[in-house]
């Protein structure tokens, strides 16, 4: 039986975020190749719509980059109407990936050595 540590994707992974009208982007590179497959088996699309709900993204949806060890994902209507229309400065885009970076992630111990932050 493999030992599990839960851990917040950002031991994990980095990420860049933009936005564009009500949508926005965020894509997590891993921070070891290693951690790739780990990344691609838990952090799905239906991962990131349950980790923003409260926002309400019509759609979410995940490229996958492996090339790069990366995925992008977009998330339609989630920022109340864009920059320009919203009240609430925290619904920005670049804002957002730390919301995602947060998600817990199930990391076996062989995999450990690869995290940031040990």
């Amino acid at each position: 039986m493999t030992t599990m540590t839960k851990l917040p994707l950002h031991r994990l992974a980095h990420g860049r975020t933009g936005d564009k009208g009500n949508r926005s982007n965020i894509s997590v590179i891993a921070w070891h190749p290693a951690l790739w497959d780990l990344l691609v088996e838990q952090v799905t699309e239906a991962a990131v719509a349950a980790a923003f709900a409260h926002r309400r993204p019509s759609a979410v949806r995940r490229f996958l980059l492996p090339g790069l060890q990366a995925m992008n994902f977009v998330l339609d209507e989630v920022l109340d109407g864009g920059v320009n229309d919203s009240l609430n400065l925290d619904s920005h885009g670049k804002a957002l990936s730390y919301l995602l970076l947060d998600l817990p992630i199930d990391v076996p111990e062989a995999l450990l050595p690869h995290l940031v932050g040990r």
